[in-house]
């Protein structure tokens, strides 16, 4: 079943680029010798399959960054194309010239492309603070205030290197935290990346008064070693909560479950079975489902990613149709949910509908012991 889902995901694929290809070579057929049209399809099957083989064969860093380019300007054209060749048909009625038409049709669809590139890019590489207030009717001794900074999908690996790693730790590092937490995918499905590229020592730079915890995500995979991987997020600075819980200071409880594909991940309730619901109560959770279970279950706050609030518009009207809280901060009652749209990116390096974040929360602890 799965490989004929697969093929017939193949063919589709295979149609849109074809759809794509000839849209280019229509566009560049006057202008070219027709030997050429040889060299296009070379170069276009290559791209169409880079991307591919970027994510599956082993240290092929040249192909994943051709093959994630290529997924966002393969992303875009399918947006694109089809408003150019329906405005292409109506000016068909028109006295316009239709070569001219294509002509000029090709030019702005090459400059809108190029344009969304490099608002993408920016918006990727150039992330922003959010600062949410959250107040939490729980105290503990001698905890009133809590400055902490979050940071989700980081995708650390390939295009999400080093720098923008660096650029992270100089930012949450400014904002002086007391706590920082990572609610999962650090990596990019590649621990060999990110060990071998010194993620490790980057991020081992963090300063947190009270630590930094993390919990896994989707892509926070390597196949049949977990432990290997966990070990290597550990030897960069940061405890990982893989279904389990910690007292931080005496204070408040962090509490981290497994992503939501982990077939073992376990229930809420026996994760916080024995945890004192007096302190104050953190949950980081991956993929923000189960609102209702964790607000049920005496969760005062919880912390998500996963969604990258769509990443490429229009995705973003998706995901607030899927998520209860797909981006941002919502209250329930005296429960807090609050989703980033992430650091990073998955594939296209590229965000049109989010920013590239990290979170800081003021959390103000306004309960009786």
């Amino acid at each position: 079943m799965f490989i004929v889902i697969g093929l017939v995901m193949l063919a589709v694929y295979g149609l849109l680029v074809f759809y794509i290809g000839a849209s280019g070579w229509r566009w560049m057929r006057p202008a070219v010798p027709g030997w050429f049209k040889w060299v296009y399809a070379v170069v276009l099957g290559f791209l169409a399959i880079s991307f591919i083989l970027g994510r599956f064969v082993p240290h092929a860093d040249v192909l994943g960054v051709i093959g994630s380019y290529w997924l966002a300007v393969f992303s875009l054209l399918l947006m694109i194309l089809p408003v150019v060749h329906l405005t292409l048909l109506v000016l068909r009625l028109t006295a316009l010239p239709r070569r001219m038409a294509q002509k000029w049709a090709g030019i702005l669809t090459l400059a809108v492309l190029v344009g969304i590139m490099a608002y993408g890019s920016y918006n990727a590489y150039n992330p922003v603070v959010r600062q949410y207030d959250i107040r939490i009717p729980k105290k503990s001794a001698g905890l009133e205030q809590l400055n902490v900074v979050m940071a989700s999908d980081m995708h650390f690996g390939l295009l999400s290197g080093t720098a923008h790693a660096e650029r992270m730790v100089k930012e949450i590092n400014a904002l002086q935290p007391d706590l920082v937490l990572y609610p999962g995918d650090i990596i990019d499905d590649d621990l060999d990346a990110f060990v071998r590229r010194g993620f490790g020592g980057i991020l081992k730079q963090v300063e947190a008064k009270y630590g930094v915890y993390a919990t896994l995500g989707n892509h926070d995979t390597n196949p049949g070693a977990m432990d290997e991987l966990i070990r290597a997020l550990e030897d960069s600075g940061m405890r990982v909560l893989y279904d389990e819980s910690v007292t931080v200071a005496d204070q408040l409880t962090l509490v981290g479950r497994k992503d939501k594909t982990d077939k073992d991940r376990a229930a809420l309730e026996e994760l916080l079975r024995g945890t004192a619901k007096n302190f104050p109560l953190i949950l980081l959770d991956h993929q923000p489902y189960e609102l209702d279970a964790a607000k049920d279950n005496g969760i005062d706050l919880m912390l998500s990613g996963h969604t990258h609030r769509g990443q490429i518009a229009p995705a973003q009207f998706i995901t607030r149709r899927i998520y209860e809280n797909d981006w941002g901060h919502l209250i329930k009652g005296e429960f807090d949910s609050v989703v980033s749209s992430g650091y990073g990116f998955w594939g296209p390096p590229i965000r049109t509908g989010s920013r590239s974040e990290i979170v800081q929360l003021h959390i103000t602890f306004a309960g009786e012991l």
